[in-house]
């Protein structure tokens, strides 16, 4: 017979387990947290209003914004006008330059045997005044040209209004003076041979 003041024994001599307390969260303490790893997918559900796949349609007869413009090309006058004001300060000019610098030359063999050297005086140039005009005339045009011609090319140039014509007067126009001159003296070196020839020959 056991006491009755000692606790009962278990059939196998143990005290028996307490029981853990249940959990705050209505998980038992024996079973794992729910992994996150793969959450549930949410689908609509049944009978749910579903909206169109490309998106609400405006309603018709309503404000739209216009359409972009598609870009125009840009003229190409200004550089062709830049061109056109090269050629006046690179071609034009260099040939009334040569036809003004000949006559000028030829006629210089028959002047110079009255010209005093101890004086600066260009009086001897008054029989052939008139080509002396006609060589200043056209240098100043091809000064004028030459500078409207680099002003345009650049514009040309910066606008992308005829680019590659403005790039061309660009280089025409500063070769312009050079080009001149290059004829001027030459010119003149082949009139005065000539007009030597001419005047002292046999």
């Amino acid at each position: 017979m056991t006491d009755p003041q000692l606790p009962p024994t278990t059939p196998h001599g143990s005290v028996p387990p307490i029981p853990s307390p249940p959990s705050p969260y209505g998980t038992p303490p024996s079973q794992t947290a729910p992994s996150y790893q793969n959450p549930p997918s949410y689908q609509t559900p049944p009978g749910a209003y579903a909206a169109p796949v490309g998106g609400y349609a405006a309603p018709a007869g309503s404000y739209q914004a216009p359409a972009p413009a598609p870009a125009q090309p840009r003229s190409a006058v200004l550089g062709i006008v830049a061109f056109v004001l090269s050629i006046v300060a690179a071609v034009v000019a260099p040939i009334v330059a040569g036809f003004a610098g000949y006559q000028i030359g030829f006629q210089l063999p028959t002047v110079t045997q009255y010209v005093d050297p101890t004086t600066s005086d260009l009086s001897f140039l008054s029989p052939v005044r008139d080509q002396v005009l006609i060589g200043e005339i056209g240098f100043w045009v091809g000064t004028l040209g030459g500078i409207a011609a680099i002003v345009l090319g650049i514009m040309a140039i910066v606008k992308r209004a005829g680019r590659v014509w403005g790039v061309v007067a660009l280089i025409l126009a500063v070769l312009g003076p050079v080009i001149f001159f290059v004829v001027l003296g030459a010119t003149l070196g082949a009139g005065a041979g000539a007009g030597a020839v001419s005047t002292y020959g046999p």
